[in-house]
């Protein structure tokens, strides 16, 4: 076991791992020279160490004091000395960002004797109280588990008594009397004292951030940006430097790049005579970074100079902590930027315009998620008349929601089905679970910066903060603006790339970067950024991507798109709608002869299907599932149907014979699990003359489309194949149609025949299977079902939640493949399939095709293609490139 703590002087940012993302970056940017208060880390070791055994690891204290000492003795100060004492803060640092998440504590070191120090050699009284209170306040509610909601209570008591909204606006007596108020709250809340101790108020502060790691709202994080729960978090200990000692002081966030657009220039927020956390926080409204340039023109200067060396030196869009004392500017943190969908294309093709990252790199700066939030429609504004409030556009895009101003309000409406629109004064961490449910985040205070601007940019959520105008009445359930009063429940839009909010259901249009895959219309900025990206994508990705298509207009649709054919096209769709009393009649065929007129009726209007959709992909394959679903499907509902009978003959209306037969079918073909019964390759080989009509449509679709000069190129896909044998006879069946066509049309017939891999028995017997296939296509929905054992039309909504909640599944296996156990059997039957028939074509045609995380495992398993929806194959495209980068271009991806 290595140490448990490290200078700032002994790191770097290829350490994150170990000393956590602020930590590597302290020590990075203190390595480049950059004015950085002296301090130490405390490694993610240390937490997992104190998380196992919930007792500090032996030797760390001893650590922890070493290193006080070497920085104590640098200072020429002692933690807490009852003169000009040092003080400290702890911060918590996870290997990735999580804003908010995890404590803060600072001031460590004031007591009842060093605030006096603090307050005679800094000349300002009401600074050292302000400083213990915030210490106070802090440790009590972190360390020491009070109520933080008992101490905001005693700070509002004591605004209105002294009749301001303001903090500023209290003196050092007010503050002073606040401290007392406190640490009486500590008393009878803990029945102890605050700690008076410098030591101890360090040591109990680290280990608070540690357990900081498994509270509530960062679980919730973790699992919503699927963090690992193993990492642990390093702790940061670092001298502290003050930005509330005055007017020419002060501490804000700023962005190297806007984070909402991509701009080049200084974005962020700056609030005089405060501390780091007041500006993140959103209690005061902060100013504009650029106001710097006149509040302080040096340290402006200076700030605007570290900002280019950072970004030059990480390549990548810097968020950057700072704060001013006195004239004298210090970096607190810089960390690669959070940033929209939006900004992140556009500033990934900037820099490698300007040369600063190559091709690759920018392919690995985005995500196919983020592409998803691109092609999502925004509000047509010229349909909604004035806004009703304008704000910060903070994180684009378009939500509809009813107004909710808590938490707890925003997770009982989505849980019943409501979309809503979180509002707050400023949300704080533990609004988290609110955020998560609401479709958009509105606050009336706070910037870019502030807590909930970051955290919905992170999770992809519409946000508009620091809307001024907007007064919010938490009690009342209401928020004003002017003259109107918006209740709890009211519907309103929120336009987070305009900063704009709107009376009532504001109507969409098309985003542009949908209209460009529609189309093809190219426009200026963020289209050249994400066609530059796809164009790169295209280029070094070996996965084919293919659709999902049933009908021509989908199959014109995915090309648009840029599918290169279609790898499901489900036949069943076809048996829909005013054809359903054709599959009617060949159900419920007495004899041959009936089941042959009625299949007859079916073949001309299958193979029309299948010619315009040849049409559709020519000159790219198309394959075409067999029925797959119980013909019960196609039949009435059996319970409908039984008491539209009794119904009748209750009232002394005989049933039509028709009903009748139809019941009697139905109940014949009643399965107590349908979807484990009489499907797919099982029905084909019981129906007799089903698979035979099917193929025929195929055969003769294709031959049309030659003749016509086209060309076609269609497989024959069987689905639910179990056994080696069902596929020899079905593909025996399949041959003699395709030969009997081709001799009778004097046109070649070729269609590959292959199968579904959807079932475990299948996974495992591949090498048998191979030997009938000429290629395999995973159906990844129907084999989680039966790997796992469970329905999804069933188990989504029964206990999907609560698995997620408990951290059984960190994502729905039918959302992201589960790669331990169906994963397993897909690479088992990729390694026998090839095994027994090398270079057999290998794809998958479930909806994991589309899903980002899915795709780069399909690529490490092998496959030749995945097959998605028409509107996924875009996002699909783009993490096949990302799929085929080295890994070290996309281990930082996150």
């Amino acid at each position: 076991m290595g140490p448990y703590v490290y200078e700032f002087t002994e790191g770097g940012r290829d350490m994150a791992d170990l000393l956590g993302g602020k930590g590597a970056n302290l020590a990075e940017m203190s390595r480049m020279g950059l004015p950085v208060p002296p301090g130490f880390t405390v490694t993610t070791e240390a937490c997992r160490a104190f998380l196992g055994t919930g007792a500090e690891p032996t030797g760390l204290v001893r650590e922890v004091f070493d290193h006080l000492t070497a920085l104590e003795r640098a200072a020429g100060r002692q933690l807490g000395q009852p003169d000009d004492p040092l003080l400290l803060s702890v911060r918590s640092g996870a290997r990735f960002s999580m804003p908010g998440m995890m404590e803060t504590i600072l001031d460590i070191g004031l007591n009842d004797d060093s605030v006096l120090g603090l307050a005679k050699s800094s000349g300002n009284e009401r600074f050292a109280w302000d400083s213990y209170r915030r210490l106070v306040q802090m440790f009590g509610s972190t360390v020491m588990g009070v109520d933080s909601a008992l101490f905001e209570n005693a700070m509002a008591d004591l605004k209105r008594a002294r009749g301001t909204a303001d903090d500023l606006r209290l003196d050092a007596t007010d503050l002073s009397r606040l401290v007392e108020d406190y640490q009486e709250l500590i008393r009878q809340e803990t029945g102890e004292d605050f700690p008076q101790e410098p030591g101890e108020q360090l040591r109990r502060a680290i280990l608070a951030v540690f357990a900081s790691w498994n509270g509530e709202r960062a679980r919730l994080y973790r699992r919503r940006e699927h963090i690992p729960d193993d990492l642990g978090t390093a702790v940061t200990v670092q001298r502290m430097v003050f930005g509330n000692l005055g007017a020419d002081s002060g501490s804000g966030v700023a962005f190297t790049r806007d984070p909402a657009t991509g701009r080049r220039g200084l974005y962020g927020d700056y609030l005089a005579n405060a501390q780091g956390e007041d500006v993140v926080a959103g209690i005061r409204n902060t100013v504009p970074l650029t106001d710097l340039e006149h509040l302080d023109p040096r340290a402006y200067a200076q700030l605007q100079g570290h900002m280019r060396t950072l970004e030059e030196h990480y390549r990548d869009l810097c968020d950057i902590e700072f704060t001013i004392e006195r004239g004298t500017l210090w970096m607190l943190q810089t960390r690669v930027g959070k940033r929209t969908a939006e900004a992140a294309f556009a500033i990934a093709s900037a820099l490698v315009d300007e040369e600063l990252i190559t091709p690759d790199e920018g392919l690995a700066r985005v995500s196919g998620d983020g592409l998803a939030r691109l092609m999502f429609p925004r509000f047509d504004t010229s349909a909604v008349g004035d806004a009703l409030a304008h704000g910060i556009p903070a994180s684009p895009g378009a939500a509809v929601g009813a107004v909710v101003f808590d938490s707890a309000e925003a997770v009982r409406r989505a849980a019943a089905g409501e979309q809503v629109v979180l509002v707050r004064q400023e949300t704080t961490p533990d609004d988290l679970p609110g955020m998560v449910a609401a479709q958009a985040v509105l606050t009336s205070r706070g910037g870019k910066t502030s807590h909930a601007a970051v955290v919905a940019r992170g999770m992809g959520k519409v946000c508009v903060c620091g809307a001024e105008e907007i007064t919010v009445d938490v009690r009342g359930r209401r928020f004003t603006v002017g003259g109107t009063s918006v209740d709890e429940g009211t519907v309103i839009s929120v336009d987070g790339s305009e900063g704009a909010v709107y009376a009532g259901a504001a109507p969409l249009v098309d985003s542009v970067v949908m209209r460009y895959f529609e189309t093809g219309e190219r426009a200026a900025g963020l289209v050249d950024a994400v066609v530059q990206t796809m164009q790169q994508a295209d280029g070094v990705r070996r996965l084919s991507v293919l659709a999902n298509a049933d009908t021509p207009e989908d199959a014109a649709r995915a090309r648009r798109f840029g599918a290169e054919g279609i790898g499901l096209c489900r036949t069943e769709h076809m048996f829909l709608g005013d054809r359903r009393p054709l599959i009617e009649a060949m159900i419920l065929a007495r004899t041959d002869a009936d089941r042959e007129r009625a299949l007859d009726a079916l073949l001309p209007l299958q193979r029309r299907d299948f010619v315009g959709i040849l049409a559709a992909m020519d000159g790219l394959p198309v394959t075409i599932r067999l029925l797959d679903p119980p013909l019960h499907e196609f039949l009435p509902d059996r319970t409908e149907l039984a008491v539209r009978i009794a119904t009748a003959e209750a009232h002394g209306t005989p049933p039509s014979p028709h009903e009748t037969e139809l019941l009697e079918a139905v109940n014949r073909m009643h399965e107590v699990n349908p979807m484990l019964g009489l499907r797919g390759v099982r029905l084909g080989l019981v129906a007799p003359g089903l698979v035979a009509m099917q193929v025929r449509a195929i055969a003769e679709a294709v031959v049309e489309r030659r003749r016509a000069g086209g060309d076609p190129r269609a497989e024959i896909m069987v689905p639910l194949i179990d056994t080696v044998e069902e596929l020899r006879l079905v593909r025996e069946e399949a041959e003699r149609v395709l030969a009997e066509v081709s001799e009778a049309a004097g046109v070649p017939v070729e269609c590959p025949v292959g199968t579904m891999i959807e079932l475990p028995r299948a996974a495992l017997t591949a090498g048998q299977i191979a030997q009938e296939a000429q290629f395999f296509s995973f159906g990844t929905n129907d084999l989680t079902q039966t790997t796992w054992g469970f329905s999804r039309d069933d188990v989504e909504a029964a206990f999907f939640s609560a698995y997620l909640d408990k951290g059984i599944f960190a994502v729905s296996p039918f959302e992201t493949i589960d790669r331990a156990g169906v994963g397993r059997l897909v690479e088992i039957a990729v390694a026998e399939g090839r095994a027994t028939r090398p270079g057999l074509r290998i794809g998958v045609c479930g909806e994991h095709g589309g899903d980002p995380d899915s795709v780069h495992f399909f690529h490490a398993a092998g496959l030749d293609y995945v097959s998605c929806s028409p509107f996924r194959v875009p996002v699909a495209r783009l993490e096949a490139g990302r799929a085929a980068l080295p890994e070290t271009e996309t281990s930082d991806s996150r």
